[in-house]
């Protein structure tokens, strides 16, 4: 189940768009996560001086927490984060969205790019609102547990 929780959890990450950011035990912050399942990372896009890329800059821990329902992904995932520098990279992921927070745009010299690749997470990947209804009249019916779809934790280093 491992190997196939892990692809469900890459392939469903493409479509979170704001996931909560914890970078070094301060406090969680949404930021926007770009899956990168081919490098085993999840990027981001944030300014200098930030607790992101303070964290980043040690090469610290980061935690993030995954609650989309349209994506039907809820993750608790830790990782170790870096600061990249990696202009190619920056270009591929830079979207309108990232241009908001940077006067100077993409070429802003504040502008840092942050690697975090997953070390272990517990991830629960959900059928979405019909299979949910479904399993809560089914289990009402049966007086069983609701099957809320997969469920399990995943270690990247050992999936990868």
């Amino acid at each position: 189940m491992t190997n196939a929780l892990t692809e469900t959890f890459w392939d469903r990450l493409d479509s979170v768009q704001a996931a909560m950011l914890d970078a070094g035990g301060g406090r969680f912050v949404p930021m926007a996560p770009y899956a990168d399942a081919e490098a085993g990372a999840i990027w981001f896009i944030t300014a200098d001086g930030t607790d992101v890329a303070k964290t980043a800059a040690s090469g610290g821990i980061g935690k993030m927490m995954i609650a989309d329902a349209s994506a039907n992904l809820y993750a608790d995932l830790e990782g170790r984060m870096h600061i990249v520098d990696n202009p190619e990279k920056l270009s591929e992921l830079w979207s309108m969205a990232a241009s908001a927070w940077f006067e100077e745009g993409r070429d802003d010299p504040d502008i840092r790019l942050v690697k975090l690749t997953p070390t272990t997470a517990e991830i629960w990947a959900t059928d979405g609102a019909a299979g949910f209804v479904f399993e809560i009249a089914k289990a009402k019916i049966a007086d069983t547990q609701p099957d809320m779809g997969t469920h399990g934790v995943v270690n990247f280093r050992a999936a990868a």
